[in-house]
């Protein structure tokens, strides 16, 4: 999602309307009647550290301490008498304080304190309401012995076979009523992976003695036989019915029947998928033992084929005979099978306007076989403040998604830990800037994605070629070439194309979404021109004025290009989080190429990287390109926009994300504090790049930084952001001037010597902050 510069009197407006919600209302007990008080905290005494926090969970919800933001919105945008917006005051009730406090006391016991006692006690000052709870924990009860009576002795060796991977229970151990809870369900799911399908929780109970005196606890497991029975039945899978109904979720009519083998039978009343559809992503096989984790990850796989709407988990019937077989049944509806999807944005920059429409068009089962087609079309549009056209440009693309490995050789189905996808896809861009350049691209590549485990994923394109072509507007071009900028003229201006192949490794992207401590790693490789290199050479094939192999009449480009994208995010306590990402990045032209086509440059700013900087603004390294332009007008105004590249590309991240409140009109308010650094760079001195390439004893000095604040609204399905960053240091100055923020901070919303400094030197004001608008988080 792009990032777009507001102007000033918006951006004052936006931060007014944000001051006006955090600043209303200082009193927070305005909303509620005289003889009433508002619960403010909650203190808990006596209670081992490691249980403290979680004790505090277990105090009535409605006595737990408002956010004050929410509490705020609550008075403001609430109607009398209806929870609209935010949260309704927590007002102290005894009853409720009396209920929490046994409901900790129990807590508490249930952690191995069986003699702990909780008293409570309230404390009010000008409506404000402190519950004080306080335990007397006595000792620690300890696991003295661990007994078990099993009567099926089938069950018996099974479960201890696996005792030490499932059992939380062991001598000596805490006595704690949880591990009593995870070791039934364990047990339970152990016996329902190994054919146990009649199986159920209420066969397994514990039975425990406590000894008081001793502090010690004697525990005895028992797992009972079904009545009248001796022994628990072992159940295999025998035939399996397939029912697809129409998208309407009816069975009637005409129906597709087919006998696929002794197993399945398929029957499809929508007349829209072939059996393997379904079947390949079916795991309970004839003859198997039954496994709730096979049933759970067929309705799992179904699902992810994005083509059904409803996918419950499977039914079994027993055969009416003492065989112990079961007879499945699967029953799916499906999704309607085209659909179309109109997005648009109204863009905003630099005062400029515009606008962006795109269509997406789909069909959800080619072939009959859960393929999904996907036909896309965008086109924007910026106009200048004299309603001209900026620049435009028009997409369009076809990608054909199928749902397994599609090879020449056979290939095993990997669909264990995920789907695996083949995609066909071909892609078609033509972009126009005025006054500057045309540039077409044309992309066509086949790639396979599928995963090794749950949190490894890997996406091969063995096949990707690529064809672009620019046009330089004559005049621009003249320009560019007096100022001896070669690179930017065959960068933006050259007809060249590519094979290559690329890689990419994810671990962890499973996890992007929760809050919990993990890390997220993402590495690509990309490899282009080897191949039409040895045909070039081979077939010595003639070479361009710059030295440079043609083929097929074009030249073509050979490069490597490499990027990491590591994350590490820390769970701070509830839905508060820190993120760390660092991204690097590096392309190597060689063999045929002294530079890099323009699609496989590192550009930075924008809503997902340096936020502070308009994209493809910064850099490369400390070069200024309006002063580099001159005080001619003409040459800023053609070549204003032309994009900052560079070979090297360092990113680092730090942001900081809290929840502010549960409901804001509907959905969560959550808010951020971040700061940004990095920049990209090229790979030695260039002469159209003063200033601009990698140097290690000139990092720091040629690092950009911003810092800045954001607001998340969270809908559950997808999150809008808005951040405001703000530029802190500068790489384009030198010394101690590139500290904008500190040295110019009395210009950050008003006009002065420096502003107008750098007016009178680059031809355009120089912002301070920048306004990201955009769908999801950065990262």
């Amino acid at each position: 999602m792009k990032a777009y510069s507001i102007p000033a009197v918006y951006r004052l407006t936006i931060l007014s309307i944000l001051l006006f919600i955090i600043g209303s209302g200082c009193s927070i007990t305005r909303g509620i009647n005289k003889n009433q008080a508002l619960v403010r905290k909650i203190t808990i005494k006596g209670v081992d550290e490691q249980f403290s926090e979680a004790a505090v969970n277990y105090v009535d919800k409605e006595q737990q301490p408002n956010n004050w933001l929410n509490l705020q919105f609550y008075y403001l945008f609430s109607k009398k008498g209806k929870k609209n917006i935010g949260e309704s005051p927590s007002i102290l009730d005894s009853t409720l304080v009396e209920y929490s406090r046994f409901q900790i006391e129990k807590y508490i016991q249930n952690r191995g304190y069986l003699k702990a006692k909780v008293t409570d006690s309230i404390v009010v000052k000008k409506q404000k309401a402190e519950l004080i709870f306080t335990a007397q924990q006595g000792p620690m009860f300890r696991i003295r012995k661990v007994e078990d009576s099993i009567a099926d002795k089938n069950i018996r060796n099974l479960f201890y076979k696996n005792r030490n991977s499932i059992s939380h229970i062991q001598p000596g151990g805490r006595f704690d009523t949880d591990s009593l809870a995870h070791d039934r369900d364990e047990l339970y799911l152990l016996m329902k992976r190994n054919g146990y399908y009649d199986f159920y929780r209420q066969y397994i109970n514990f039975n425990y003695d406590s000894t008081f005196n001793n502090s010690v606890v004697d525990i005895k497991m028992i797992i009972d036989n079904p009545p009248g029975k001796k022994e628990h039945s072992v159940y295999t899978i025998n035939n399996t019915l397939i029912t697809v109904s129409k998208s309407n979720g009816r069975t009637t009519g005409k129906a597709d029947t087919i006998q696929v083998d002794s197993q399945f039978r398929f029957v499809d009343f929508s007349g829209r998928f072939k059996p393997r559809t379904v079947i390949d992503y079916t795991f309970q096989k004839k003859g198997q033992l039954y496994d709730i984790d096979k049933q759970t990850l067929t309705t799992t796989r179904l699902s992810e084929l994005n083509v059904f709407r409803n996918v419950p988990n499977p039914t079994y019937e027993k055969l009416p005979d003492s065989t112990h077989r079961l007879n499945t049944q699967i029953d799916i509806v499906p999704l309607k099978k085209m659909s179309d999807r109109v997005e648009g944005e109204v863009l905003f920059s630099g005062g400029r306007y515009g606008y962006n429409i795109g269509n997406t068009f789909t069909d959800r089962n080619v072939f009959k076989q859960a393929a999904i087609l996907q036909v896309k079309f965008n086109w924007s549009i910026l106009f200048d403040n004299g309603q001209t056209i900026q620049n435009q440009e028009l997409r369009g693309g076809v990608n054909l998604i199928y749902p397994r490995i599609l090879t020449p050789f056979s290939f095993p189905l990997l669909g264990k830990y995920g789907i695996p996808h083949t995609t066909f896809s071909s892609n078609y861009s033509l972009f126009f800037q005025k006054d500057l350049v045309k540039r077409e691209s044309f992309i066509n590549s086949i790639s396979y994605d599928f995963f090794e485990t749950g949190r490894k994923q890997h996406t091969i394109t063995p096949i990707d070629i690529e064809f672009s072509r620019g046009v330089i507007d004559p005049a621009a071009k003249v320009i560019l070439l007096q100022q001896n900028r070669l690179a930017y003229v065959k960068l933006i201006g050259r007809t060249t194309f590519t094979t290559g192949s690329q890689y990419t490794f994810q671990y962890n992207a499973v996890e992007l979404n929760s809050y919990t401590n993990f890390t997220y790693f993402r590495g690509s490789l990309d490899v282009g021109g080897n191949f039409l290199s040895l045909l070039s050479n081979t077939l010595n094939t003639s070479r361009d004025s710059l030295g440079e192999r043609k083929i097929f009449g074009y030249t073509f480009s050979q490069y490597t290009k490499t990027e990491l994208d590591l994350r590490i995010y820390r769970s701070l306590g509830g839905e508060r989080q820190f993120v760390f990402r660092f991204n690097p990045g590096i392309g190597v032209p060689y063999g045929n190429s002294n530079e890099l086509i323009f699609e496989k440059n590192f550009y930075t700013g924008g809503a997902n990287d340096i936020r502070a900087w308009l994209p493809r603004t910064l850099g490369p390294g400390q070069f200024n390109r309006g002063t580099y332009y001159g005080t001619d007008t003409t040459n800023r105004t053609r070549l204003k926009y032309l994009d900052q590249f560079g070979e090297i590309k360092i990113i680092a991240n730090a942001e900081y994300r809290y929840k502010l409140a549960d409901n804001f009109f509907g959905a969560k308010l959550k808010g951020a504090v971040f700061i940004d650094a990095g920049n990209v760079w090229r790979l030695g001195k260039k002469p159209e790049n003063p200033n601009g390439e990698f140097r290690f004893d000139n990092l720091l000095q040629s690092t950009a930084m911003g810092i800045g604040t954001g607001l998340r609204f969270d809908l559950s399905f997808f999150v809008f952001r808005l951040d405001a960053a703000f530029k802190f240091k500068d790489p384009q100055f030198n010394g101690s001037d590139q500290w904008v923020l500190i040295k110019h901070a009395s210009e950050l919303f008003n006009s002065g010597s420096f502003k107008k400094a750098y007016f009178d030197a680059n031809g355009e004001s120089y912002n301070f902050m920048q306004l990201n608008f955009g769908i999801g988080l950065p990262f």
